[in-house]
């Protein structure tokens, strides 16, 4: 007899999102799970930074928060917790929780999932021809002169299911793939085979969708005219079905929304290839539909999967060196000329911009002429210098900066007092045979037990496609490309990805004729000279354009003002050209 679908919630979408989150959804209406999604490739940098100064800050400390406040009802009503909050200690965190439920007078059976970290086999794995080659440059972690500070495998969600599946109440991981929290409840819940490929490709389309809370909801969300209720949006719900399609919703009387454009933009947002592997099942996004079921409900159908790839993916983590900014504000007349002044005269003070392991200057004009108010005339000149000597770029730095106050260009200040160095890390992302790693779940008794491996294939090949453009028939208006197309950016390591779709089939058709490689070129020069990878996903109406590097070494590393490319997406929409009149006013 085929079960009903289980209600996934989720309660974060990072490390630090709303705290009340866990409390409104447990108490907003009914769920069977509650997961939260704590982990970026950033965050295992903060939570090693973190464990250097206590040994036990190795997992996301908000999430014991959260679960003193939902614990006991949630136990009361049977609702299983499903969590990647270990981050770099997830037995650790399992072992906090016995002590806060002692405290609290409650008896959780807790479970725990690691096999992730293989930071102390790293020597081992390059000894034996594993390279941990970089997936964008190809070098060598070897050739590199690196060490890594993180390295964590990307584990799936059989973990999860042989831990519910053993009576767990509370499962906590370390990295596993955001998906993974709504893969192992569904496959435990619906009791899938390891080889049910499309039911597991519509589980992981599904945590992809609830994984950032409430983007799903309205939240980030660009076509402003759709979010009527402009309350702090919802957290979202996926309602998994048996066959692995899904229903996105959200608790009644929450703000935000759900709706096509919502669930689309989220499911465009950071990936790659449409052909998305996960350690459980390749997913093919390309092959997704969506069906608005009624007010706050959109169905997911039709997502096929395929056997995952033999390699699973590793995020490692290394220290790059110090690095320090300072920002010279420039007013009025002649700006680009006291920017100039400005740079030469710091670096005469420093001894040359070749003393420095890097560089990175950039002038960004918010001066308007004429301007109304003082502020309308500033520009800011952003200065920040890196090195592997933390004094090179500490004080020495942003104290030369203070030089220029009486012996500089008229109008001298800066947004921030001098500042000190602070240490910045690089991310690596690598990829390591998953018969190299082992994959392990805690059972709640104390024993544990090594989660067996799906049956692995070929990744399938989908290429990137240029597009052709041709000119539209009838009459056209330049507007902003945002007044037709949704968008939404974020980052993949030291890769921008933009997801862009059309609301109709004829603004789709326009757009996958118009947004040839060469024209998104065009509306983005940062991309000069950088590899452009350009997807279609006709069931989305959409696009995916992968800019390779635009963000450097990631974004602990990355010197870009919005180092993680989470404007990028609007961006792009302000940029203007010809558009059919015909689609205007849609």
């Amino acid at each position: 007899m085929t079960r009903a679908p289980v209600r996934i919630a989720n309660c974060s979408g990072f490390y630090g999102d709303r705290l009340a989150a866990a409390r409104e959804m447990v108490e907003g209406g009914p769920i069977d799970v509650l997961t939260g999604d704590y982990l970026a490739e950033l965050t295992m940098l903060i939570l090693w930074k973190a464990r250097q100064k206590d040994p036990g800050a190795g997992f996301a400390r908000t999430f014991l928060t959260q679960l003193e406040q939902v614990l006991g009802t949630c136990l009361d009503r049977g609702i299983r917790i499903v969590s990647n909050a270990g981050g770099l200690d997830p037995v650790g965190l399992a072992g906090r929780i016995g002590e806060l439920a002692e405290r609290l007078g409650l008896h959780p059976q807790v479970a725990a999932v690691h096999g992730d970290d293989l930071l102390p086999r790293v020597p081992q794995l390059l000894a034996d021809g594993v390279d941990l080659a970089h997936l964008d440059t190809g070098q060598r972690l070897a050739d590199a002169g690196v060490e890594p500070v993180s390295a964590n495998a990307y584990l799936g969600g059989w973990g999860i299911a042989e831990a519910l599946g053993a009576g767990a109440d509370v499962v906590v991981t370390g990295r596993v793939t955001d998906a993974a929290l709504v893969v192992g409840p569904a496959a435990w819940w619906h009791g899938w085979a390891r080889t049910d490929w499309d039911a597991l490709a519509g589980a992981v389309v599904a945590g992809h969708v609830i994984e950032c809370g409430p983007q799903a909801c309205g939240g980030n969300y660009p076509f402003l005219d759709e979010v009527v209720d402009r309350r702090y949006p919802g957290f979202p719900i996926a309602e998994v079905a048996a066959d692995g399609s899904s229903v996105i919703t959200k608790h009644e009387g929450t703000g935000g929304l759900v709706s096509v454009g919502t669930v689309t933009a989220q499911l465009l947002y950071e990936i790659d290839s449409p052909a998305y592997a996960n350690p459980d099942v390749v997913a093919d996004f390309a092959s997704c539909e969506l069906t608005p079921e009624g007010p706050d409900r959109v169905r997911i159908s039709g997502t096929r999967g395929s056997p995952p790839p033999d390699r699973l993916k590793v995020a490692l983590n290394h220290l790059g060196g110090y690095r320090n900014t300072m920002t010279l504000v420039l007013t009025g007349l002649d700006v680009e000329e006291k920017a100039a002044w400005a740079v030469d005269e710091l670096f005469g003070i420093l001894g040359g911009q070749d003393s420095f392991a890097e560089v990175d200057v950039r002038l960004l004009r918010f001066d308007t002429a004429d301007a109304p108010v003082n502020a309308h005339a500033t520009a800011h000149l952003r200065i920040t210098v890196k090195d592997p000597d933390r004094r090179k770029v500490g004080r020495r730095f942003s104290d030369a900066t203070m030089q220029l106050a009486l012996g500089g260009y008229a109008g001298f200040h800066t947004t921030t007092p001098p500042s000190a160095e602070s240490a910045y890390g690089v991310y690596w992302p690598a990829l390591v045979p998953r018969d190299r790693v082992e994959h392990v779940v805690v059972l709640p008794d104390g024993s544990s037990r090594v989660v067996a491996d799906p049956p692995t294939g070929a990744l399938p090949a989908v290429e990137p496609v240029d597009g052709h453009g041709r000119p539209d028939e009838g009459p056209t208006r330049r507007v902003p490309l945002g007044r037709v197309v949704g968008a939404r950016s974020g980052d993949k390591g030291g890769n921008a990805n933009v997801g862009l779709w059309a609301r109709d089939d004829a603004g789709w058709e326009w757009l996958r004729a118009t947004l040839t490689t060469e024209r998104f070129r065009e509306l983005l020069p940062e991309a000069d000279g950088l590899a452009v990878r350009r997807y279609e996903l006709p069931h989305l109406r959409a696009l995916n354009l992968v800019v390779v590097g635009l963000l450097g070494e990631g974004v602990a590393s990355a010197t870009r003002p919005d180092p993680q490319a989470k404007g990028l997406g609007e961006y792009l929409r302000s940029r203007e050209l010809e558009v059919p009149v015909r689609l205007l006013g849609r």
